[in-house]
């Protein structure tokens, strides 16, 4: 069975869904607040056909704390949130996003990769279902712990407005 994800900007939601178009999962993110946009340095969150072309973070506890990719070695908490309020948290799970769409989300300035768009987890305080990201899409760390064990590499993304 192959499975898809799509992602709403407009609701704010997350949903996979199997090969026959049967709902498996459905998730509240948080997306750019800055609304949707692929140029670089737009901190907007890119439309169009994507693929997962990284997962990152298998096997790292949850609350892991992700900088470049890769754990530095801290677990997030309410007091290293508190020390270091303007850091960008990514924990947990990465799913790292490729553009399919040459011109609209691949290569040059749109480069949904290159611009480091991820799937990630974020601190449990962080608000769901609103936007508030800086071009990433947002989850609950038990929410990517699942969803990261269900979609393998290349899984197909299609992040639209609707």
């Amino acid at each position: 069975m192959s499975v898809h994800i799509r992602i709403s900007i407009r609701n704010q939601t997350l949903t996979l869904s199997d090969d026959t178009g049967e709902v498996l999962r459905s998730y509240r993110v948080s997306t750019a607040a800055n609304g949707a946009g692929e140029v670089t340095g737009s901190h907007r969150t890119p439309r169009g056909r994507h693929l997962v072309r990284a997962r990152i973070g298998s096997g790292q506890a949850e609350n892991t704390v992700f900088v470049a990719r890769r754990p530095t070695g801290e677990i997030y908490s309410q007091e290293l949130g508190e020390r270091f309020p303007q850091r960008d948290w990514i924990l947990t799970r990465i799913l790292w996003l490729s553009g399919c769409e040459p011109g609209r989300n691949r290569l040059g300035q749109v480069d949904t990769m290159r611009r480091y768009i991820y799937i990630h987890g974020s601190p449990d305080s962080t608000p769901m279902g609103r936007p508030g990201s800086i071009g990433c899409v947002r989850m609950r760390n038990a929410d990517i712990l699942e969803l990261f064990d269900l979609v393998p590499p290349y899984t197909p993304v299609d992040i639209s407005e609707d």
